[in-house]
């Protein structure tokens, strides 16, 4: 028998609370042992749930406790969560957890306490819900040199995007629809602005290029910027708006990483993940390009990613090699002025097209139905991000404004 504890009891623990309950037999038939939930640990009062005697508002119950062996984090953010993960670590505890938050902040850190524990620190669930990425990029495709990772990472942030795609909302509206329906919280920040696309692409990069990306060296661009008339030219590009987390192996041992929306080709295979539903590319040099597709979030489907980390803690043999990231100063992240773009801006000024043309050479020019008088939209060449923005710096000292300026890409 193998005792764990959960630790908080919102959309996520109430999941990992229930699916433990419901599947225990076929639970442990994978696990080779059973596993009992000894404790759930909320501040909050739950006298309705069919597990009140488990209920705990002290964390040391948990921790001074010698039959916990496993710990399933669920509380979200940073603090308290890091202290008492760290601390359940330290008594020889694996720790499981959905926090995206806590593992891109703290990863490292948390990875070397379980290693020095000879424990586990597992965060299947912190990265695309119940579709399994973090196990394959350390285990599945382990002899691959992976050169490059990008995904739709965020389910609200694509349900706006396709409803402003393939129903003409405005951003708003989409937003306002997607808070109806339970996707987007009331503050919808996190969101909106790329940041929690942003975690998530971190967790990735760190794991695939073995050393710490903190979200706060990633250059972040949200959606609430976008416009009916972008997702217009887009599509007279053969494209659609997605917003992209993404992370490649750089020169001299950086890490390239970016979250911002883009012009995606309608056949890339990321052109086709709509509504909710998030998709992970990645580039191997044995595989070629694997795409991980499923919903990204939700409350069992996350909760079946944490306990898939439960049977994993159950069956290993101390802690598992391959996941593992190093310590990093943060300095391991590329500057992106100095990488290649191919751009779509959309311009507005008296001889717009002139100008750019002059500016950035051979252009290529877009249109939409109802282009008013003055507006300009187009492609460039690829250049350096750095020359882009210092020829639209150009620009706008020649009175032309920028109204939009959004990165293409080919997956």
């Amino acid at each position: 028998m193998v005792y764990a504890a959960v630790m908080g009891h919102g959309v996520v623990g109430s999941g990992v609370v229930e699916v433990l309950d419901k599947n225990a037999a076929s639970i442990a038939k994978k696990a080779g042992e059973d596993i009992a939930l000894k404790y759930i640990l909320d501040i909050r009062d739950f006298p309705d749930s069919p597990h009140t005697d488990l209920f705990t508002k002290r964390f040391e119950d948990i921790l001074e406790d010698p039959d916990v062996r496993i710990v399933a984090e669920a509380m979200g953010g940073v603090e308290p969560a890091y202290s008492y993960v760290r601390q359940c670590l330290e008594a020889g505890k694996s720790v499981v957890t959905s926090n995206k938050e806590l593992v891109a902040a703290k990863g490292a850190e948390l990875l070397a306490c379980a290693k020095k524990g000879d424990v586990n620190f597992l965060f299947e669930a912190s990265v695309g819900g119940g579709i399994p990425i973090i196990r394959p990029l350390h285990q599945c495709l382990a002899a691959n040199e992976i050169g490059e990772i990008a995904g739709i990472l965020n389910g609200t942030t694509n349900f706006i995007l396709t409803k402003m795609i393939k129903e003409g909302m405005a951003f708003d509206s989409a937003l306002t629809l997607a808070q109806e329906n339970g996707y987007a919280e009331a503050d919808p920040t996190a969101d909106v602005e790329g940041h929690d696309a942003c975690r998530k692409i971190c967790i990735l990069a760190s794991l695939a290029f073995g050393s710490h990306v903190y979200p706060k060296n990633v250059p972040t661009t949200g959606i609430t910027a976008l416009t009916a008339e972008d997702v217009r030219y887009a599509s007279s590009a053969g494209c659609v708006i997605k917003l992209i987390g993404r992370a490649s192996r750089g020169e001299n041992g950086k890490v390239f990483a970016m979250v911002s929306p883009a012009f995606v080709p309608s056949a890339s295979q990321l052109a086709g993940i709509d509504d909710v539903f998030n998709g992970i590319l990645v580039r191997g040099d044995a595989t070629g390009d694997v795409v991980f597709y499923g919903r990204g979030a939700g409350k069992l489907p996350t909760a079946s990613a944490v306990i898939g980390d439960i049977v994993d803690c159950v069956k290993a043999k101390g802690t598992i090699a391959s996941l593992h990231w190093s310590h990093s100063e943060g300095n391991n992240v590329a500057d992106y002025r100095g990488c290649p773009a191919v751009m779509y801006i959309r311009l507005r000024g008296k001889d717009a097209a002139v100008l750019a043309a002059e500016a950035f050479g051979r252009i290529k020019p877009l249109e939409r139905d109802g282009r008013p008088t003055g507006e300009f939209a187009f492609l460039t060449p690829e250049m350096r991000e750095g020359d882009i923005e210092e020829n639209l710096d150009g620009l706008r000292q020649r009175g032309i404004e920028t109204l939009a300026a959004i990165r293409r890409l080919d997956y």
